[in-house]
């Protein structure tokens, strides 16, 4: 886990420091429903994981979206990270739902 110089984690996905005070969480890279149970966690932000959870659903996830690397190279994520990296680290709202296509 990298640290920024006043030795805070940084995100995973956006690279922000995660001061203690911030809301903040484990991600599975392979969701624990589809193989990830025990697999590599990372931490987050909260609301960055809140965001890879409304855009992508669990099955992308563990196909093609196991990887930080590949979360960072979605166009979704890719616009949320470019706009919360202008946040401060402990900014924190509500997530709006739906942005994933839902299947009929």
């Amino acid at each position: 886990m990298q640290k920024n110089d006043d030795g805070y984690p940084l995100c995973g996905l956006c690279g922000r420091p995660i001061p203690p005070e911030a809301k903040q969480s484990l991600h599975h890279l392979v969701p624990r429903l589809r193989g990830g149970k025990g697999g590599p966690t990372v931490l987050l932000h909260q609301i960055c994981h809140n965001e890879i959870h409304s855009v992508l659903t669990e099955s992308e996830l563990a196909r093609d979206f196991n990887t930080l690397k590949r979360l960072r190279e979605h166009p979704g994520l890719a616009r949320f990270i470019a706009w919360v990296a202008k946040r401060e680290p402990t900014f924190h709202s509500r997530t709006v739902g739906g942005h994933r296509k839902r299947r009929r």
